[in-house]
């Protein structure tokens, strides 16, 4: 189960502050701040939709491309010697680098 909410290619978070008692969170995945919040889940959902519709409408009409949260590069960290050991399996495999990684984050996830 996800807590994360989903909308036109965007996700965003749901939290709860007991202090205000509400539900509140942000878009995730892109520089830009875009937050929202809501009383209730069916609140914090129509809040979410509305703030991605607003700014992909201001991204608009100011003529700017909205930022993408997934654009499908990330840098990885990884120690030099399981770098290697990939880049060799790579090799051995005829693939490149690139291939063998997004083949293991597939088995992980898909």
């Amino acid at each position: 189960m996800s807590n994360l909410l989903a909308y036109k290619n965007y996700n965003g978070t749901v939290e709860y502050s007991k202090e205000d008692g509400c539900l509140f969170g942000k878009v995730t995945g892109i520089k830009s701040l875009l937050s929202y919040e809501g009383d209730s889940v069916r609140e914090l959902e129509k809040d979410f939709q509305n703030v991605i519709d607003e700014y992909l409408r201001d991204c608009e009409e100011k003529g700017i491309e909205p930022e993408q949260p997934y654009k499908g590069t990330f840098n990885v960290r990884i120690s030099p010697e399981l770098h290697r050991i990939v880049a060799v399996y790579a090799m051995e495999h005829g693939k490149s680098l690139n291939a063998v990684v997004e083949e293991a984050i597939g088995n992980m996830v898909g």
